[in-house]
């Protein structure tokens, strides 16, 4: 599917898993999406639980949702970081309330629920964090992967596949 003219953020942040990070940026680029790499602001650069550099194109508080076709909320540790700055969750409410793709992965369910977007939702993550994810007010799937609307969850790296597949799918009106 070609995805040429969409515009999809990936979030980043310390500690981030690097297949969640890196194989969705890949797969959107090579689908024809431009793919920003968006950062909290506390750096330029954030590397990975294995140490892996990647460079971010702007901060969260630097890019309009409207500008956006959808963001991709990669795992690891980087969420428990991530939800904690406003313009992180204010940019990835505001995708979901527009209608727009927001895809989360393992861990990445903590900025959901930060962000307040899974009440009523059916959604899925890792396991460790179930309970956050049921807590604010999904229906937990053990699936390796979930699409409710606009929202795509995944549990863990062995998913990406099906997540990737997913999230192209959603983006080009699939």
């Amino acid at each position: 599917m070609d995805l040429t003219g969409k515009r999809v953020a990936v979030l980043a942040e310390n500690m981030y898993q690097e297949l969640e990070v890196w194989v969705p940026l890949m797969r959107l680029r090579e689908a024809g999406a431009e793919v920003i790499v968006v950062g909290t602001g506390s750096a330029s650069t954030y590397t990975s639980k294995l140490g892996y550099p990647i460079q971010v194109d702007c901060a969260a508080g630097d890019i309009d949702a409207a500008t956006l076709d959808g963001v991709v909320v990669p795992g690891g540790y980087a969420p428990d970081l991530l939800r904690r700055y406003p313009d992180v969750l204010s940019l990835v409410r505001a995708l979901f309330d527009a209608g727009k793709v927001v895809a989360a992965i393992c861990h990445a369910g903590w900025v959901l629920a930060s962000a307040k977007v899974l009440a009523g939702k059916r959604a899925t993550c890792v396991a460790a964090i179930k309970d956050d994810i049921i807590h604010a007010g999904a229906e937990y799937v053990d699936a390796e992967v979930v699409r409710d609307g606009n929202l795509i969850t995944s549990r863990m790296p062995s998913d990406l596949p099906a997540f990737c597949r997913t999230i192209v799918q959603a983006l080009s009106g699939g």
